[in-house]
């Protein structure tokens, strides 16, 4: 501002005291200094810049010296990190084999015990059913032969339970139908099969005692004693002692029944044989639940001792009993079958054999 200010001072003073010559040389002369000091300005700005620029060429050189010693390290720290990553992996991969190796020998174990299970339960099962069948077998032989209804539903559900610890979805229906079955024996009127032959055997066995209607005796009578006078004589007294043995020899009795059958040792041996025979074969009848055999043998049996045994001894009235008692009982029961059971267990089992 302090140049300017000369350099107008310095015009206006040549404006106003030279000539117009000086004037233009003047100018000439002003305006030179003026592009020196431009160029000067310049020049100093170049090289300030040019400085400046240096110094941050400088400081870009230090800082990427710095940089790529950094970098250095870091690539260094980087390649040991790679290298024991490198080696890290390997002992990895190492292991991880190992641990293939293991699981592969795991599996096929696991795979071995698995085949070894499944065979131990199809076994275990396979017997399971085969007891099951024969469970069923002998129900169906307590109801035919025996129609013992309670043994035959023992039985029956021996076989459920059995069913029931094997717990497969596949036997739901074979147990459905065993669960049927035990409903119709459960509702199956009740016949003491058991206790209606051990009553028939032991009055097969008591035939034996009792007494036939020729067997019977009149009650000895005991004659009363009989003061003989003091002078009777002695044939008077042998006389009445004689009639009182003479009595004692003859018996007069009324029977009931005139026309007693007398019987030789051998017909009354095969008299009670009969009895017996018709007892045990009222027994067969029984357990073959034909009631009307089983009537008729009962009805021939007292008719037997109606006939033929002494109806007032203490061992028929209880025979008598007992028989008409065994009349009363209902044995002609039509039993339901468990054939649809044992039907489904070998046709399961069939299909399990078929399906291996």
């Amino acid at each position: 501002m302090s140049f300017k200010k000369t350099m107008s001072s310095e015009i206006q003073s040549v404006d106003t005291d030279k000539p117009q010559e000086m004037r233009k040389g003047l100018v000439k002369r002003i305006n030179s200094v003026l592009i020196f000091a431009i160029i000067f300005i310049f020049t100093l700005i170049v090289a300030w810049q040019w400085y400046d620029t240096r110094n941050q060429i400088a400081d870009l050189q230090h800082e990427l010296a710095k940089r790529l010693a950094e970098t250095d390290t870091s690539s260094k720290q980087s390649r040991n990190f790679a290298t024991e990553a490198t080696e890290a992996g390997r002992r990895v991969e190492t292991k991880l084999n190992l641990l293939e190796a293991k699981l592969a020998e795991s599996q096929s174990q696991q795979l071995a015990l698995e085949a070894l299970y499944q065979e131990l339960t199809r076994n275990s099962d396979e017997v399971t059913l085969e007891e099951v069948e024969q469970l069923l077998l002998i129900a169906s032989q307590q109801l035919q032969l025996a129609s013992n209804v309670k043994a035959a539903l023992i039985a029956m559900q021996e076989a459920d339970a059995r069913l029931q610890r094997i717990d497969r979805p596949q036997l739901s229906p074979l147990r459905k139908v065993l669960s049927k079955d035990m409903d119709l024996l459960k509702r199956a009127p009740y016949v003491d099969t058991v206790g209606i032959s051990l009553r028939l055997d032991n009055l097969a066995t008591a035939a034996d005692t009792l007494p036939l209607a020729m067997e019977l005796r009149p009650p000895e009578t005991v004659p009363l004693p009989v003061e003989s006078p003091a002078a009777e004589s002695f044939w008077l007294r042998f006389a009445r002692e004689a009639w009182e043995d003479l009595k004692r020899l003859v018996r007069i009795q009324r029977m009931d029944r005139p026309d007693v059958a007398l019987l030789s040792p051998s017909q009354a041996y095969f008299l009670r044989e009969n009895l017996k025979l018709r007892l045990l074969s009222a027994r067969h009848a029984l357990l073959a639940r034909d009631g009307t055999s089983f009537k008729v043998d009962l009805n021939a049996s007292l008719d037997l001792i109606n006939r033929y045994y002494d109806n007032k001894s203490d061992a028929a009235v209880t025979m008598v009993e007992a028989l008409r008692q065994l009349q009363d009982s209902e044995i002609g029961i039509e039993l339901p079958q468990i054939s649809a059971s044992l039907d489904a267990v070998r046709n399961y089992r069939l299909a399990r054999d078929r399906g291996k």
